[in-house]
């Protein structure tokens, strides 16, 4: 790999990870009372998705729709299969509990993410239209209604938000 293709793929993994970081940090500053730290999180969140994209853009990361599916199905299965159960069996020999359940919250959702992106890939054409619905407390993603209780994390109904 040449210098500036692993150049890109540092400086995406960076800009995507101050964007979610950022996030995290304006809904605490909302938190807190601190409106105009909330916004200036946000803002700049935003700048590092532009900048994001456009690494992605700029190293051929994005392909047609079906190739995108693929790609998304070949990312979840390999968290579900090969990264989070490392990482659950060390935080729990290391009694680390709540890495452990943040990692078997991921592990659980990830195995559904990719189901959910086979199933549209697999009828890409004439998919048709639902709602997803993400569970607040553990990421849990299921289509057309939200659950009475998470079965992966038990929060209640009104923890799940439909997305756009």
């Amino acid at each position: 790999m040449g210098d500036t293709k692993q150049n890109l793929l540092e400086a995406f993994a960076g800009e995507s990870q101050a964007n979610r970081k950022y996030l995290a940090f304006a809904e605490q500053a909302d938190k807190e009372g601190h409106p105009q730290a909330a916004r200036l999180f946000r803002a700049a969140a935003a700048a590092e998705t532009v900048h994001a994209h456009a690494h992605l853009r700029a190293m051929g990361g994005i392909g047609n729709t079906a190739e995108n599916l693929k790609e998304a199905i070949s990312g979840e299965t390999h968290e579900f299969k090969e990264m989070y159960p490392g990482m659950i069996e060390t935080a729990a020999s290391e009694s680390n509990k709540s890495a452990l359940r943040s990692f078997e919250n991921a592990n659980a959702v990830e195995a559904i993410h990719a189901r959910l992106y086979q199933d549209l890939l697999d009828n890409l054409e004439g998919a048709k239209s639902v709602d997803y619905y993400v569970c607040n407390v553990c990421g849990n993603t299921v289509e057309s209604a939200a659950p009475e209780t998470c079965p992966i994390c038990g929060a209640k109904a009104s923890a799940f938000v439909k997305t756009d």
